[in-house]
C-alpha cells in the first residue's frame, strides 16, 4: 500500500513526524541518511521542527547510503558535501557520528567491510530513509545487484549517470562508480521510509508496484520488509490503481 500526499511540502511533514517522534523515544537512534532533490524539503523540514522544539540531535548517529568513487568530502557534488549543506551543518549533530561513505579511500574493498561493520556494531540502523532512482535502484545498488550484498563498490548504469548528470556541468564529469550501502545493509534497517515525489517518479513507482520481488528491480526487495512506509506524493502515484494506494490528508 502506498500512502499519497498531496505533494511533496506533505510528504517531508509527514517524513519530519516521524523522524521527531523517534528522537523523542531514543535520543541516541540510528539513523540511515539518504541524498538527492526528494530529500531536500524532508531535511529542511526536518531542521525547522528539531529548531521549533528545541530537540537536541547530538546523541543521534547517521549513516549514508552512498558515496561517488573520486569525489573528495569537499567536492560540491559529493554526498558529504551535500549533507553537510542540507543537514549536519543546520542542527547540533556531532560530526564524529555522521558517517559517510568515503570517495578516496586508500583501500576501497576494505572501507567497504568496515563500513557494513560500523554499521553492525552500533546496533544497526533504526530508521533508513530511501529514495529511488529512475530503474529502480535505491542507493545505488543498480538492478541486477544481490538482495544478499553488504556495502560494495557499484558500477553506474548509464540510465543513473544520465539522471545525475543535472548536477554536473557535462557527462564526462559524473562519475562511474560509486561505493554503496548493500542490499542487505538496508534490509537489516528495524523501519524504512521509502519516500518518491514528482511526475517523474511515476513510471518507476508504477513498475515497482507491478514487480515480482526481483533483483532487476531493486526496490522490489523491500516488499519483504516487516516494517516498511511507502510515501508518496500524487504526481508520482498517477499511475497507481485506486486499491494500492491510501490517500493521506
Amino acid at each position: 500500500m502506498f500512502l499519497v500526499f498531496k505533494d511533496p511540502s506533505a510528504v517531508a511533514q509527514f517524513v519530519s513526524e516521524r523522524l521527531v517522534q523517534l528522537i523523542k523515544d531514543k535520543p541516541a537512534a540510528i539513523l540511515g541518511l539518504a541524498t538527492g532533490s526528494t530529500m531536500e524539503p524532508v531535511y529542511e523540514r526536518f531542521c525547522q521542527d528539531v529548531k521549533a522544539q528545541g530537540l537536541d540531535v547530538s546523541q543521534l548517529s547517521s549513516f549514508n547510503l552512498d558515496e561517488y568513487i573520486g569525489l573528495s568530502a569537499d567536492h560540491p557534488q559529493s554526498y558529504h558535501y551535500y549533507m553537510n549543506r542540507y543537514l549536519f551543518d543546520h542542527l547540533n549533530f556531532a560530526k564524529s557520528k555522521t558517517f559517510v561513505p568515503d570517495g578516496t579511500p586508500v583501500d576501497v574493498e576494505l572501507h567497504c567491510e568496515q563500513y557494513s561493520q560500523k554499521i553492525m556494531d552500533n546496533g544497526g540502523i533504526d530508521l533508513q530513509l530511501l529514495g529511488v532512482g529512475g530503474n529502480g535502484h535505491i542507493g545505488f545498488n543498480e538492478p541486477g545487484t544481490p538482495f544478499d550484498s553488504r556495502t560494495h563498490v557499484i558500477d553506474l548504469s548509464v540510465q543513473t549517470r544520465i539522471d545525475n548528470s543535472r548536477f554536473f556541468d557535462s557527462m564526462d564529469e559524473v562519475p562511474t562508480r560509486a561505493v554503496t550501502m548493500g542490499m542487505k545493509d538496508i534490509m537489516e534497517a528495524k523501519q524504512i521510509l521509502f519516500i518518491a515525489t514528482g511526475a517523474n517518479k511515476a513510471d518507476v513507482v508504477a513498475a515497482l508496484y507491478a514487480s515480482d520481488y526481483d533483483e532487476q528491480m531493486p526496490a522490489s526487495m523491500l516488499k519483504r520488509h516487516p516494517n516498511t512506509l511507502f510515501i508518496i506524493d500524487e504526481k508520482a502515484a498517477a499511475q497507481l490503481p485506486a486499491s494500492a494506494v491510501q490517500r493521506m490528508a
